[in-house]
């Protein structure tokens, strides 16, 4: 297998297992992900299958999706 690096293209990432959240909605406004044989975790935006994907390794993508969680994003989704 070739060594994945960030941006390359997602359809490249052979037997990628790609999957996209439950919240997602039908006009496609949403992002998969693909667990990697290292490890690591694939993402590409669904609306180009074949775009680049960004490569995190396990511990990258669990800080960000607890900041998620504990809120340290929220700033730039304004509520009105």
């Amino acid at each position: 297998m070739e060594s994945m690096t960030n941006g390359m293209p997602a359809s490249d990432i052979e037997g990628a297992l790609w999957r996209k959240s439950r919240r997602s909605n039908p006009s496609g406004n949403c992002v998969e992900l693909a667990l990697l044989p290292d490890g690591g975790v694939a993402v590409r935006n669904s609306r180009h299958a074949s775009g680049p994907a960004l490569i995190y390794t396990r511990a990258e993508l669990a800080a960000f999706v607890q900041g998620a969680k504990d809120g340290e994003f929220d700033d730039l989704f304004p509520h009105d």
